[in-house]
């Protein structure tokens, strides 16, 4: 639902949502929140086809996804999001979680890059691109930088492929596929309370993903990288 600049939608926490704990998991609400920018997208005739007729796309950059509380199995919430600014080939948005009492659960601030996808360069987006989006009120929330800073002592894990189920439209590693590629190569399960991810260049099918781990005193840091070390997304866990 499309109301002023803001989109939302609600939904109830599935079964297929969840882990162990009967709670969403992380990866669960990066979808949660993906989706709801696709369909706004989608709700203002700027979605999946528009694009690719163009051949552009709005690339994101950067997440910061702050968690308060895991929503739990069968819970009913709504998912919001709205644009923030526009400058130039950026644009940046925020995304909200509430539960049924209207107690946010989950927040996040993105960075997108507006991209030329033929020619594989950054391109500067239409007027009637960015104003059908319209601009909101930041989130108050505490913002991090777009850049991770990369860790000094990084252990190498054993690398995997990338499989056809991380692909998307863009025949990109999908934004939350490195954050689930991320989880699974850490030596034990988190309780994750920030996540941050710097996207630096695409993966696609046929790659294979080389994983570096760092565990610091106030975060983890994985970098998955190709075979000469050079990341495709930064990874920061708190």
């Amino acid at each position: 639902m499309q109301r002023d600049n803001q989109y939302t939608f609600k939904s109830r926490v599935r079964f297929s949502e969840v882990d162990h704990t009967k709670r969403i998991t992380l990866p669960g609400i990066v979808n949660y929140f993906q989706d709801c920018s696709t369909f706004q997208s989608e709700e203002l005739g700027l979605g999946v086809d528009h694009f690719a007729k163009y051949k552009r796309a709005w690339i994101l950059s950067a997440w910061q996804v702050v968690i308060d509380r895991y929503p739990s199995l069968g819970e009913e919430i709504s998912v919001s999001t709205w644009a923030t600014e526009f400058n130039g080939l950026y644009g940046l948005r925020n995304f909200c979680m509430e539960d049924e009492g209207r107690q946010m659960t989950a927040c996040a601030n993105s960075v997108w890059v507006y991209m030329d996808i033929e020619k594989g360069r950054p391109a500067k987006p239409g007027e009637d691109e960015t104003k059908a989006y319209g601009e909101g009120e930041p989130l108050k929330m505490e913002y991090a930088p777009r850049k991770i800073a990369l860790a000094k002592d990084a252990e190498p894990m054993d690398a995997f492929p990338v499989r056809k189920y991380h692909i998307d439209t863009n025949e990109h590693v999908n934004n939350c596929q490195y954050v689930q590629m991320a989880l699974e190569v850490l030596k034990e399960r988190m309780e994750v309370r920030q996540l941050r991810v710097e996207y630096k260049r695409s993966a696609v099918y046929g790659d294979v993903i080389y994983p570096r781990t760092a565990y610091e005193k106030d975060r983890t840091v994985v970098e998955l990288c190709d075979e000469a070390g050079k990341p495709y997304a930064v990874v920061e866990l708190k």
